[in-house]
Parts: C-alpha cells; sequence; structure tokens
C-alpha cells in the first residue's frame, strides 16, 4: 500500500459532527490502491468496554485518490480512534501518531475526539435540502407597474444592455407567482433590489430601501408574505463588500477627504479620491470606481451594515442572504453576520459567492453554503462536445463531494449558469438535447438546485449583458416543451426524498467512455440514471439482480435479461429507473 497517499485529519471535512449523535470519519487513499479500511473506536476511558468496529466505504473518489467514510455512533459523545487498512495479505493500522504493522496499545497515540457539544453543531436549514431555487433579476423578470419605470427605459425583449433598464418590478413578480409554482419551484433568489443607480443594483446607494424602480418596501413585505402563502422562500442579495460611489458616507469622503468622520469607513490609500490610469486611489470591487469597498473590519460599518441584514430579515420577513463577493469580506464580519442572521431567523440560509473552494467558509461559524459555480463548470464542460470522458467526469464530482461535510454538500447551491455566465443553452451549443442531460443530472444530484430565470423557456445570451435578456412571457415565442421537461424533472425531484438526500455513487463511468450510469437510494427508493452523452445511439448495460424497476417518468416495466439490465439510449438521450424498496 502506498503510505504516503494515507490521509486522516482530525477537523474540517475529515472528522466532524453530523448530529448530535454521529461523528463522520474520512480517510484518503490511494486510488485503487487499499482494499478494506475499519475504523477501529473505543472509549478513552476505558478502551476495551466500549470497543466497536465501523467499516468503511469508498464514498468518492477523484483522479489519485479514494476518500472513505463512515458513521460514528459512540456511546458517550467521546471516543479515541485509528484505523485498519488492508490490501491483500498485508495489514496497517494508522493512528496519529503514525502507521504500524501491528496494532498499536490503545488508545495512547490514536487520534481522539473529545466531545460533541451541541454549541458547536453545524447546523443547516432543513427546508435548503429539500428547497429548488429560481433565481431572478427583477428589471428582467417582468414589468407589472409602468409607473415606475426609469425615464429611460427600453422596450421589453430588446437585445440586453449594459446600462439601460426594462422596468421589471416586484409587482411583475408577483403578477407571475403562479408560474413559479406552475413550474414548481420552492424558493426564490433575487439579486439586489435596494435602491442603486444602474439595473442590476449591485452598486447600491441606500440599503434600507428598495430601489422606487422596483416598488416599495412594504411591497416586498407584501412579496415575502404572499410567497409564503403559497409555500416559496425568499432570500436577497447583499452586497456588503463595497457600495456605490453614490453612497452618502464616500460622497461626503469625496467632499471632506481624511477630515471626514467616515474617512475610515473605505480603504483610502491617497487622497484626492480618484481614478489614475485606470486604477482607484482607494480599494473597490474590481479597479470599477463606481464601487468603493467597504472597510468591514470598522466598528461602525459592521453596526451598519449588520443592522441592514438584520433588519430584512426581522421586519420584512425573508428567509436568508446570498452573499455577494463573499470571499472579499475578513471571516470575522462574516461570523458575526451569522450569529445576528441566525439570531433573527434561526432557519436562515446563507449563500456565500464564492467560485473556489470554500472550506473556510463552510465550517459552522460562517455560511451555510456557496454558490458552486465549480459544478457548472464540469456539469457543463462534460456534457457539451468535447473529450471529457466518463472517469474524468466522476473524478471531478468525486473531488467535489469531498472537499466538504455532508451537511454541506446537502444543501450546496449547484446552478448551471447565473447573471455572471453564458446562459446554459448557449454553452452547451444551443443542443437542446445536451441541456436536458445537464438539467437532468443537476435535478438528481446531491445539494440544493437553482434555475436562472428563462432557463426553462430556452433563452440564450453569451456573457454579460448578453445573458441577461428580458424574461420571454410570449407562448408563441418561447420553449414550451422545454418548459413542460423542467417541469417534470422538477415534480419527479420534489416527489422523492431519494433524489435529494439518498445516498449517491456513479455505477458506471469508464475512461474512453462518455457514457455514464449513477445511483441514487434511501431507505425507500432506489434510482439509476442512465446517460448517452454521445452522438450515437448505444445500448448500456450494468448487472440488476432484481426485476422491479420501471421507467420513473412513463411508469413503463422494465425488465432485465439474466441479472443484466440493457438499456437502448438514443444519440444523447438519458433513462431514469426506480423501484420501491421493500422494507419491515
Amino acid at each position: 500500500m502506498q503510505l504516503e497517499c494515507f490521509y486522516h485529519g482530525t477537523r474540517n471535512n475529515w472528522a466532524y459532527a453530523y448530529d448530535a449523535d454521529t461523528v463522520h470519519l474520512r480517510v484518503r487513499t490511494k486510488r485503487g490502491d487499499v482494499e478494506t479500511i475499519v475504523a477501529v473506536t473505543g472509549d478513552k476511558y476505558d478502551w476495551h468496554r466500549f470497543y466497536a468496529e465501523y467499516p468503511m466505504e469508498v464514498f468518492a473518489s477523484d483522479a489519485l485518490f479514494d476518500y472513505w467514510q463512515t458513521e460514528v455512533r459512540p456511546a458517550f459523545k467521546r471516543f479515541s480512534y485509528g484505523f485498519r487498512l488492508q490490501a491483500g495479505t498485508e495489514t496497517l493500522w494508522m493512528t496519529e501518531t503514525g502507521v504500524y504493522g501491528e496494532m498499536p496499545h490503545p488508545p495512547g497515540g490514536y487520534y481522539d475526539l473529545p466531545y460533541i457539544h451541541e454549541a458547536d453543531l453545524f447546523t443547516v436549514p432543513e427546508w435548503a435540502k429539500a428547497a429548488i431555487f429560481y433565481q431572478i433579476m427583477p428589471d428582467r423578470f417582468a414589468n407589472g407597474d409602468s409607473s415606475n419605470d426609469p425615464e429611460d427605459t427600453a422596450p421589453w425583449g430588446e437585445a440586453p444592455d449594459l446600462y439601460r433598464s426594462y422596468g421589471g418590478d416586484l409587482q411583475g413578480v408577483m403578477d407571475h407567482l403562479d408560474y413559479l409554482l406552475d413550474l414548481g419551484v420552492t424558493a426564490i433568489y433575487f439579486t439586489p433590489v435596494f435602491t442603486a443607480p444602474s439595473s442590476h443594483k449591485y452598486d447600491t446607494v441606500d440599503y434600507m430601501q428598495v430601489d422606487p424602480h422596483f416598488g416599495t418596501n412594504d411591497q416586498l413585505k407584501q412579496l415575502v408574505k404572499l410567497c409564503h402563502e403559497k409555500g416559496l422562500r425568499v432570500i436577497l442579495d447583499a452586497v456588503f463588500n463595497h457600495c456605490s460611489e453614490q453612497f452618502p458616507h464616500f460622497l461626503d469622503v469625496q467632499k471632506r477627504g481624511d477630515k471626514s468622520p467616515y474617512a475610515d469607513w473605505f480603504h483610502v490609500r491617497e487622497y484626492p479620491l480618484e481614478v489614475r490610469d485606470g486604477i482607484p486611489t482607494y480599494d473597490t470591487f474590481g479597479f470599477y470606481g463606481h464601487m468603493p469597498k467597504f472597510n468591514t473590519a470598522h466598528p461602525e460599518v459592521k453596526q451598519y451594515l449588520l443592522g441592514v441584514a438584520e433588519y430584512w430579515v426581522r421586519e420584512i420577513g425573508i428567509d436568508g442572504w446570498r452573499l455577494d463577493v463573499a470571499n472579499e469580506i475578513d471571516h470575522s464580519f462574516w461570523r458575526e453576520f451569522r450569529e445576528i442572521v441566525k439570531r433573527a431567523n434561526p432557519e436562515a440560509y446563507l449563500v456565500g459567492e464564492v467560485w473556489s473552494d470554500s472550506i473556510m467558509w463552510l465550517l459552522g461559524d460562517q455560511f451555510d453554503s456557496v454558490m458552486n459555480y465549480p459544478f457548472a463548470n464540469k456539469v457543463l464542460e462534460f456534457f457539451s462536445p468535447g473529450s471529457m470522458d466518463g472517469q474524468t467526469f466522476s473524478a471531478s464530482m468525486g473531488h467535489l463531494l469531498m472537499r466538504y461535510p455532508k451537511q454541506t454538500s446537502e444543501v450546496i447551491f449547484n446552478m448551471l449558469g447565473s447573471h455572471d455566465t453564458p446562459r446554459v443553452l448557449t454553452r452547451v451549443g444551443e443542443d437542446k438535447r445536451r441541456l436536458k442531460l445537464c438539467v437532468v443530472f443537476l435535478l438528481t444530484y446531491i445539494g440544493t438546485p437553482c434555475i436562472f430565470y428563462g432557463d426553462e423557456v430556452g433563452l440564450k445570451g453569451g456573457d454579460d449583458p448578453e445573458c441577461r435578456p428580458c424574461m420571454e412571457w410570449d407562448p408563441d415565442r418561447r420553449d414550451n416543451e422545454l418548459f413542460d421537461f423542467y417541469t417534470m424533472l422538477i415534480h419527479l425531484r420534489t416527489e422523492h426524498p431519494a433524489l435529494r438526500r439518498g445516498y449517491f455513487r456513479f455505477l458506471k463511468a469508464d475512461p474512453d467512455d462518455r457514457r455514464i450510469l449513477y445511483e441514487r437510494i434511501d431507505e425507500e427508493r432506489h434510482f439509476t440514471i442512465w446517460m448517452n452523452n454521445t452522438e450515437e445511439e448505444t445500448v448500456l448495460e450494468h448487472p440488476m439482480d432484481t426485476s422491479d424497476w420501471r421507467d420513473a417518468l412513463t411508469g413503463e416495466d422494465v425488465r432485465p435479461e439474466g441479472g443484466t439490465m440493457r438499456l437502448q439510449l438514443e444519440p444523447l438521450g438519458y433513462r431514469i429507473l426506480t423501484r420501491e424498496l421493500k422494507t419491515g
């Protein structure tokens, strides 16, 4: 066995409490190198009396490693432990002090989990585990009140422009809530709605007021109440990294320089505040001079922004926040932010915008989730024309699954596109079959899926601003068949907990083969998802030892022959099979 590949840590995503009674342990080994691993455990105060063994299973693999996991339920919320690893006739023991050919005398030198404190548990909102989000840019979704349109409002449906508004507002959303219910989504994520000069509102001027071109605070409160009555959750976008150059406190610093009482609210390197050769003399989002960066470590700034976060949760009743440019704000701020928001609503859902590995924010003291752009990138790469094979794709998914504790993976914010990326249909070469494969994977995978407005009716577009067109409401101009497809898959996920919380595993993902097969399974139901990611018709087969399978979408019985299921799949086609598990 390759000892140099062995790894276990006693924190983060390697050893953590999943709930008040359960600890998850993980071990890394070289891919394909180790045959079995057993976690050997005991109470450090009476090892032999409370000795127990827990077999581990490979729950994920990437290109280099296998990742093993088991659940331990200690009798007294504490335990010491090591690992017994076997391959062929070779047996090794791994403890905190090293790797040995014989079992070291316990518990000295073993790993130790001192106690499961409920106060330290990383808990995420239960509702988010079952949610299906729909992202709305208010200016581009629907115009329900033309009386609040900006003077330069562009005609609805005109090609998207960086600098123009299109008249969408909160009333437009209220007018179309039944559309969202027909689609089957259960939660809405709104991009910023607060007063700002731009149409996208990521340059906030007043954090305590809904932009008058969108509506009023009372109208937003009414919208949230109406959503709740219809079973829809609502989260808003918090832009706390930066504000608009028209933000009153920044204007005061521009006017009075270092004499302003708000000078320390921002990161000023040099006065006067200006942009020289494209670089502002103060820190900003990117190098955009009209978006000055807050000094979130300053007590007054922190008090102001945390007050904003609490107000909209407590007074307006929103169900959480999406946090813009979250990785450029200090961790201390986010820790206080979580405390304030969770005190106002313990079930608030907090999603950070971080585009890379986010474990530093997902340890239970900051966010519940992050926008899973790495997921989107790998899914779109695999289902687009290209050379990525099934093994590489499964390794990519395994690498992502290993990044976070299970409770985070259950609510990780999975999407295929957003206001910051090209439209999914555009990214797959406008091939609707490839889009459908992406959506099937999204809605049968672990995590909390999100659909960007209009993807379900075939909206297209490249990078910003093209990805932000007006929603298409004309039934003769939108793709109604695609809408029905989204609805069908959403309802399938909503109906079956196994597709939301069930165990996930690839059953077939081979090198030089773009066909894949994977499963989701819980105590009541088993799903297998068969995908032909090639341009040729194919027969995909896999051993199946039961004959009670049916097509999850048509209800048709599907039986294996001689212990092997063989499915004929169209080019870029898929099948979803299911069976009910007998219990009792």
